[in-house]
């Protein structure tokens, strides 16, 4: 009977995941807790989770990774792929990110070469942003490091008492799958929109806030006496007054104290309310702010933002910054900017004061667009210490010299000694989160196994396949999760299904590798809901995207990529 109340509530668990509502780290913690005080699975076993060698390995893989993303090298590398043709442009561009994405972590590499690629002007951003996150996802699928996944996946692999996966062990499936998925990919990202920088679309991309104070010169007169209709580069889109939404906005209406007014439109532009009297801008004085820079930036997944207001953030205390407008993808945001829940991926125009990107918080919370604020890069020497010291760490752990969470540890300790990082940068981006996710994760798989839980689906995953054999049963496991990371995040899907792949595996008596990498690769093959995975969210709003253009560029990738998957796996480890 157990068995059953870990199942429901696996099921409660994974509708609050799909919900979105509660973040994944409070769900996570709490199922496992409440499964230790119910007696399902006991302390040492939530103990030993949290201290799982791979997951301190992944942790500290993180943060030596902080040393890498602020290295000039991918500025370099980025500035000389975005030459020539478009296809090449983007073939270079994918091929590269790849590479990279094999053995760095991939929101750094992507956060990384966002910004230059939004902010050149040969190829519209809108052509590459896709392409570049789906490139860092396949080329994290090659190696053990690759992807968070893959070493969530080793975690949950040890867990179970069986040998640690190698640093090459998905090589074989990964770089095939790789390949055809960026060929496909030139074929499926043509339908990409193709946004200028400058055109007509772009200039109605951000959405700005105004409200009319008190003893206003506005006051009593209508939108046309005012001359708000006619701005160059903003267009007032509508007015909200006392909660109620005025929308479209009649020439003719007589604009009241307190009354906000949502414009649309240029970020150079903003700077045409300032002559309104009496008319404040969200966050500040419109004078005050507008004799400060004008800064975008990307919110990042790491960042304290999403699910909040800007009403219910101290912004200007914590970033020393004011919100002046914000936009998300293509869609139209209506009401109060003030009182919209904030996303990854959502752009913001911040007004910043001279000492912005000296703010000890900036990295952790956004990816920062304009090339003039970005933080201060690596010195050669110091950039040359941390790729030398990467790369010999990697390859003595591929050689079976030394084990990979001892190099990574001695390499982070180098980094400390010379002060490439410093302890103030590893407390602020400690990724206390994923800790929290991926050891309650492991505490609620081991609970899922020691109740029964996991056979039971096996058992009924057995009848369902019972015509289609080992074979059925394996294609079955990978579907699930690739449903599952679509749904909710690439490492909850792993988590969720890993017990189950192990389990299926047993009821058939086949070798247990392939059902783990029908749950690694399922895990990451997310291409076609932007919501599932960081660095889609990451490009959202910088492409300019909707929701239909990931479904566009991503099914054909999807399929794909699983047809290769599901036929590559067992021939490269026979069931």
């Amino acid at each position: 009977m157990t068995a059953y109340w870990v199942l429901a509530s696996i099921g409660v668990l994974l509708a609050l995941l799909v919900q979105g509502r509660v973040s994944a780290s409070v769900l996570f913690t709490s199922w496992a807790v409440g499964l230790v005080l119910l007696g399902v699975t006991g302390q040492q076993a939530l103990l030993s989770s949290f201290s799982n060698s791979a997951l301190i390995t992944l942790i500290v893989l993180m943060l030596v990774s902080l040393a890498l993303e602020r290295s000039p090298l991918l500025d370099n590398v980025s500035n000389a792929l975005l030459k020539g043709r478009e296809s090449m442009a983007s073939l270079r561009l994918m091929g590269v990110t790849a590479f990279l994405s094999a053995f760095l972590n991939n929101t750094a590499v992507v956060g990384s070469l966002l910004g230059v690629i939004a902010r050149q002007r040969h190829i519209p951003a809108s052509r590459l942003l896709i392409p570049l996150s789906y490139a860092s996802i396949l080329g994290g699928i090659t190696t053990l490091v690759g992807t968070s996944t893959n070493l969530v996946i080793n975690s949950f692999v040890i867990n179970a008492g069986l040998p640690p996966l190698g640093m090459f062990a998905f090589t074989l499936v990964g770089l095939p799958v790789a390949l055809i998925c960026m060929g496909g990919l030139l074929f499926s990202t043509r339908s990409l929109p193709r946004h200028q920088a400058l055109d007509k679309d772009a200039a109605q991309s951000y959405f700005l806030e105004a409200q009319v104070m008190a003893n206003s010169p506005l006051i009593g007169q209508s939108i046309e006496d005012n001359q708000l209709r006619h701005l160059n580069g903003l267009f007032l889109l509508e007015v909200v007054r006392h909660d109620r939404l005025l929308s479209p906005v009649s020439p003719d209406e007589v604009l009241e104290q307190g009354d906000i007014l949502v414009f649309t439109g240029e970020v150079e532009k903003v700077q045409a309310l300032q002559r309104f009297t009496g008319l404040q801008l969200f966050g500040d004085q419109a004078d005050r702010l507008l004799a400060s820079n004008l800064v975008e930036v990307v919110i990042s997944h790491e960042s304290e933002l999403p699910k909040r207001t800007l009403r219910e953030v101290d912004f200007r205390s914590l970033f020393n910054a004011g919100v002046v407008g914000i936009r998300r993808g293509k869609r139209r945001l209506t009401g109060q900017l003030g009182q919209i829940p904030l996303r990854v991926g959502d752009s913001l125009l911040l007004a910043v004061g001279p000492d912005f990107k000296e703010q000890p918080n900036i990295d952790r919370n956004f990816h920062v667009l304009s090339s003039t604020l970005q933080r201060p890069k690596l010195q050669r020497r110091q950039s040359l210490l941390s790729f030398c010291g990467f790369g010999a760490v990697i390859a003595l752990a591929a050689a079976n010299v030394v084990p990979l969470l001892n190099g990574l540890l001695v390499l982070l300790a180098l980094l400390l000694v010379t002060r490439v990082l410093t302890l103030s940068e590893l407390r602020q981006r400690f990724p206390f989160e994923l800790w929290l996710i991926i050891g309650s994760a492991l505490t609620i798989a081991k609970a899922l196994d020691s109740s029964g839980g996991a056979q039971v689906i096996a058992d009924v995953v057995r009848s369902i396949c019972n015509g289609y054999g080992v074979y059925g049963a394996f294609i079955g496991v990978f579907v699930l999760t690739l449903m599952l990371t679509e749904l909710v995040t690439n490492n909850a899907a792993a988590a969720l299904v890993f017990p189950i792949g192990l389990s299926t595996a047993s009821a058939f008596g086949a070798d247990p590798m392939p059902f783990i990498m029908a749950v690694a690769f399922g895990a990451s093959a997310c291409f076609i809901i932007p919501f599932g995975y960081q660095t889609h969210l990451m490009v959202y709003s910088s492409g300019r995207y909707r929701m239909t253009d990931y479904l566009k560029a991503g099914l054909p990738v999807s399929l794909l990529y699983s047809i290769s998957v599901i036929l590559l796996v067992p021939l490269v480890f026979p069931f």
